[in-house]
């Protein structure tokens, strides 16, 4: 592994200069960063702008050291996130996958699965710091080094804000800061480097963060409007917004949540019932997304979009949202017409394997012909009817699931298309959530009338709850706002709250295999252990506990 962990960082733009000169398409014609050394590779501000933009291209880069599946923040939003919470379902594939849905590899130090997130954030603090220890000496005005130096920065800080949640104890049970944080790596160098305590973390965030949005307050510039893929002062914002939320640093959370969503507008009815395949107005951060560009099998798309490949031809659907999360919202809501939920088919019960099947969900296979018929069609009328103009249909061969998703779509084969990582909504949710927990109520209440009302995706939206009343409300609207896009599990870890999945029997529709309690309080408190290859590498760490 020490091999691997020097070309991580002593040859870090090797992954950013090589993979991509511009997200259109143009690859760099040029040697290895390992031949021309980094002072070359970013010895112009036009360079290291190119260094940025391979940064952006790790997001989404098939890593294939670890194997089939593992492109960036594609595997994370899954693996990491989406498979092991509570309202997230791929119930085709939950008996294999079971391991990653219950949380059993979190100790498994020689597992891929408990690497990925280590090496993937670290490859982008990596590149970060090359770049952040050469730019000085660019060739370039002022202002686009300054640029380009905010721009590293609020990079290095997101990897490092990921790693957070993946890798270190939960705020509430650190004692203040004083447990084990992530291993801070702020230069080039590759020897043996401790842990820092998570209060050391979040302060090398936080400053990352206050540099970057100064640089970027002093270089007068700002990204090109499409250039969703590349940090700006937004961005920065937003990140600061996480990382207070996270560490329960509301006052901050609020007002970072409040200067991150300036200029973006959340985004119409008609533009959240468009794919989530291509940026709108609340798009503060994404994926660079081009036909020319494929990701192919391993993109986000190809398996987890309702018109996809895998929804399409292999017959898997392509995710399906918890039935008692989405029964509790409105049928009325904008968001709620994304998923086929019962509200739609109200000539049929879902509960007694007439018309679906009780094992798998999946529509129109159950055990009376005649209704399972008229339920699959009646499910791809639906489907047709919520089908995005310009876009192939979805599920045009594929099982239709009880929740299955119409939100996510690809706009080229087999599975191509942009993804939101930041959003608006998310940073008007850190608003009600903060608000919540700095006892104003009235505060809260007004960002999820903004979200809710406010936005038209349910324009009769009315919220007079207080208390654990209002605080549920708060946390059912982030999860179905924020469903599929890299959340849910990192929520209900820093919530401190319980996994509770329910099989059809159960009134719910998980998978049998995976319809299970995970108590908060679970092993290693949701912690995933730092990998074996670190911890043989770098003799510095001190595995006495976290």
């Amino acid at each position: 592994m020490k091999k691997i962990i020097n070309k991580l960082f002593a040859g870090s733009l090797l992954a950013g200069m090589m993979l991509v000169s511009s997200c259109a398409g143009d690859y760099l014609d040029t040697a290895p960063t390992d031949s021309t050394g980094a002072t070359d590779a970013v010895g112009t501000t036009a360079n290291a702008m190119k260094a940025l933009n391979g940064i952006a291209k790790i997001m989404t880069t098939q890593h294939s050291y670890f194997g089939s599946g593992f492109a960036g923040e594609n595997n994370i939003m899954i693996q990491y996130e989406s498979y092991p919470s509570e309202n997230y379902n791929y119930n085709v594939y939950a008996s294999g996958w079971s391991p990653i849905f219950n949380q059993e590899f979190h100790t498994r130090t020689n597992s891929i699965y408990d690497a990925y997130a280590w090496y993937y954030y670290y490859t982008i603090a990596g590149n970060a710091n090359t770049i952040l220890a050469n730019i000085d000496n660019a060739e370039g005005t002022e202002a686009e080094r300054n640029f380009v130096k905010a721009s590293a920065l609020t990079f290095r800080a997101y990897a490092f804000e990921k790693l957070v949640h993946y890798y270190c104890w939960r705020w509430q049970d650190s004692n203040n800061g004083a447990s084990q944080g992530i291993v801070l790596r702020l230069d080039e160098s590759t020897d043996g480097q401790g842990y820092a305590t998570l209060a050391e973390t979040y302060t090398q965030i936080y400053k990352d963060l206050d540099e970057a949005i100064m640089l970027f307050e002093q270089s007068g510039m700002d990204r090109n409007a499409s250039q969703v893929w590349m940090p700006n002062i937004n961005v920065a914002h937003a990140i600061y917004a996480r990382a207070a939320l996270t560490k329960q640093d509301y006052t901050k959370a609020l007002t970072e949540a409040k200067l991150a969503r300036q200029n973006y507008p959340l985004m119409s009815n008609a533009e959240y019932h468009a794919g989530f395949c291509n940026p709108t107005s609340e798009w503060i951060f994404g994926s660079f997304g081009s036909a020319q560009e494929n990701n192919w099998y391993w993109s986000y798309g190809t398996q987890y979009a309702c018109n996809g490949y895998y929804a399409s031809t292999q017959q898997t659907g392509a995710g399906s949202i918890g039935r008692e999360l989405i029964n509790r919202i409105p049928n009325n809501d904008a968001r709620k017409a994304l998923f086929l939920t019962e509200d739609k088919f109200p000539g049929y019960n879902f509960n007694d394997g007439s018309a679906m099947d009780l094992g798998y969900g999946i529509l129109g296979m159950g055990n009376d012909a005649e209704k399972a018929d008229a339920l699959w069609e009646d499910a791809a009328a639906y489907c047709q009817k919520m089908a995005v103009s310009g876009l192939e249909a979805p599920y045009q061969a594929g099982y239709m699931h009880l929740g299955g998703q119409l939100k996510f779509y690809v706009f080229d084969i087999p599975g191509v298309s942009y993804l939101p990582f930041i959003r608006s909504s998310e940073m008007v949710l850190v608003e009600a959530e903060a608000n919540y927990f700095l006892n104003d109520e009235t505060a809260a209440r007004a960002s999820l009338v903004e979200l809710n009302a406010t936005s038209g995706r349910n324009p009769e939206y009315t919220c007079d709850k207080s208390g654990e009343a209002l605080w549920n409300e708060i946390m059912d609207y982030r999860e179905l706002e924020l469903w599929g896009e890299g959340f849910a599990w990192s929520d209900y870890k820093r919530w401190n709250r319980d996994i509770v999945r329910h099989s059809f029997a159960e009134g719910g529709n998980a998978h049998i295999s995976v319809a299970k309690t995970i108590p908060a309080s679970g092993v290693n408190k949701w912690t995933w252990d730092v990998p074996l290859n670190e911890t043989d590498y770098n003799d510095e760490l001190n595995l006495g506990g976290k």
